[in-house]
């Protein structure tokens, strides 16, 4: 991979482990929810092992959260990109008023028409 993009598995075992602590999950709770190990869990959050594709997936659902966020939460560079994903989401459910109002704050802010 080229510089800027490697992914710090270290970091997402600890964001993993805090978000799981969190939502007042157990390891074993985890591992039984998706099916793994609660000895994969471990491996995971103590960055022994990355976690694939599928179970990050997973993870996300369990505990809420996008994969951007979890990225985000875990490679600062990512978090200005995570941080938009999140935005365009939150924004995309409210009705045409509610979406004036948005504009409407972030033009006070901004003083952009």
């Amino acid at each position: 991979m080229g510089k800027g993009n490697n992914f710090e598995f270290e970091n997402l075992g600890q964001v993993v482990k805090k978000l799981r602590k969190e939502h007042g999950l157990t390891q074993m709770e985890v591992a039984k929810t998706l099916n793994v190990t609660p000895g994969y869990i471990s491996n995971v959050e103590n960055s022994r092992t990355a976690m694939s594709l599928r179970v990050l997936c997973y993870y996300g659902d369990l505990t809420g959260i996008t994969l951007d966020e979890l990225v985000g939460r875990a490679v600062p560079e990512y978090r200005k990109t995570s941080l938009d994903h999140k935005i365009l989401k939150m924004v995309s459910k409210l009705d045409e008023e509610e979406k004036q109002k948005v504009i409407d704050t972030i033009s006070i802010w901004t003083d952009a028409e």
